[in-house]
């Protein structure tokens, strides 16, 4: 599976404004409900914030992958956050967070779930990719970056 079947510009903010971990998953919801997206927000926000009790999805290298299941959902979706000067997210590493890859599914996948994260994971290990995101200036430089890591990233 491809990313851009899941992840579109409209999901993107180029400059999160949040500067809490509660902030920031409420900001990506947000980003995904104007673009259009049918889930209650305050249940979505939860179902986030119930995962974050379990162990943070702040993986390190300034990187946190959010993610959970909604019921509302038919299919996946995935957001994407920067944050400029970084938020403490309780990463692994101890450092702020400052690229955001939120993911939610319906309720009953998780072998599509599963492979979404595997992928979204690798291809952020790579720290030529990890600095291109920062650096990016505009949102469509972004959202190209995402596109082609992904495309160039074996399945």
């Amino acid at each position: 599976m491809q990313l851009d079947q899941i992840f579109k510009m409209e999901f993107l903010s180029e400059n999160l404004l949040s500067d809490t971990k509660e902030g920031v998953l409420a900001e990506l919801i947000n980003i995904l409900i104007e673009s259009g997206l049918k889930i209650d927000r305050a249940k979505a926000i939860d179902v986030l914030q119930q995962r974050e009790k379990l162990g943070s999805t702040g993986i390190g290298d300034g990187v946190a992958i959010p993610h959970g299941k909604v019921s509302e959902l038919k299919d996946m979706v995935i957001a994407f956050g920067r944050s400029r000067r970084g938020i403490a997210f309780n990463a692994i590493d101890g450092k702020p967070v400052q690229l955001f890859f939120l993911l939610l599914a319906p309720e009953h996948s998780t072998g599509q779930h599963l492979k979404a994260l595997a992928r979204i994971s690798k291809m952020l290990k790579t720290s030529n990719f990890r600095k291109t995101l920062i650096d990016a200036k505009t949102k469509k430089d972004l959202y190209k970056a995402i596109v082609e890591q992904d495309a160039s990233c074996p399945l």
